[in-house]
């Protein structure tokens, strides 16, 4: 059977998450149904990884594999799309070596967390975490996470899992402000070979948690070191988190082209 790749974007504000769960509407679940109505039989998806209830996703790969050839990429696509609910999209679909696994091969994931960091919030803003609180300082933000860096056991910002495998590769983390329309944001983005359960969330909360009580942003690198989940403070709401793309090249290729000045 021809093997097919799939990319795709969510809004994961009604999700209960990427992966396919009884009785929940997830992402896999209502691409499997449009696939399973075009292809006429039952179709199995392999995400890249899942993704939390609530959190979005720019660039999100799956594959499957079909027991008839896609002729018509660009007509498959539409009828597709004509299926699928407004929250969720497909872009590009296109056949793969058998060998291909959206998971396995995949290098590094790219997620971003958006703070809006105002005294009013914007109506347009819902993607994001709004944080009156205090003025954050991008400078010491920058600070913390640079200690982040490198491969490293992640074990205190993983929330409780059977896996026991922590340790990642963080190969890029830096937050950027910008002024959009008047209001104040700040954007996190981290790229990793892996990312542990709630793993990035719990980056924002320990950052958060720093800010706010204007402590040493060196205490990032006390949470790291302690490789202790109780060692971190907070978790970050979901709705400010995204899956901004999934790669399969070079990780550096992609920081250079897409990361660069940020």
């Amino acid at each position: 059977m021809p093997r097919y790749i799939i990319a795709f974007e969510y809004l994961g504000e009604n999700f209960f998450g990427s992966q396919i769960q009884p009785d929940k509407r997830t992402v896999q679940d209502e691409l499997q149904k449009a696939l399973r109505t075009l292809i006429k039989n039952e179709i199995k998806l392999t995400l890249s990884g899942r993704t939390d209830a609530k959190v979005s996703a720019q660039y999100q790969v799956a594959h499957f594999d079909s027991p008839i050839e896609i002729k018509d990429i660009n007509r498959f696509l539409y009828s597709l799309n004509s299926i699928l609910p407004d929250d969720l999209k497909v872009f590009e679909l296109k056949e793969v070596d058998p060998n291909f696994h959206a998971q396995k091969d995949a290098k590094y994931k790219h997620y971003r967390y958006t703070i809006e960091n105002d005294h009013v919030a914007s109506v347009f803003s819902r993607g994001s975490l709004f944080y009156p609180f205090c003025k954050l300082d991008i400078e010491r933000i920058n600070k913390a996470l640079g200690y982040l860096i490198g491969h490293k056991d992640f074990s205190s910002f993983k929330s409780k899992s059977d896996n026991p495998y922590n340790d990642c590769i963080i190969y890029f983390a830096k937050a950027k402000k910008e002024e959009i329309n008047g209001h104040s944001f700040i954007f996190i983005d981290i790229v990793g070979n892996r990312f542990l359960y709630n793993m990035v969330r719990t980056i924002v909360g320990e950052i958060l948690y720093i800010e706010r009580n204007s402590l040493n942003p060196k205490l990032m690198d006390d949470v790291v070191r302690a490789k202790s989940r109780v060692s971190a403070k907070d978790v970050a709401d979901a709705r400010g988190l995204k899956l901004m793309y999934v790669g399969y090249d070079e990780p550096i290729n992609y920081i250079n082209n897409s990361l660069k000045g940020r």
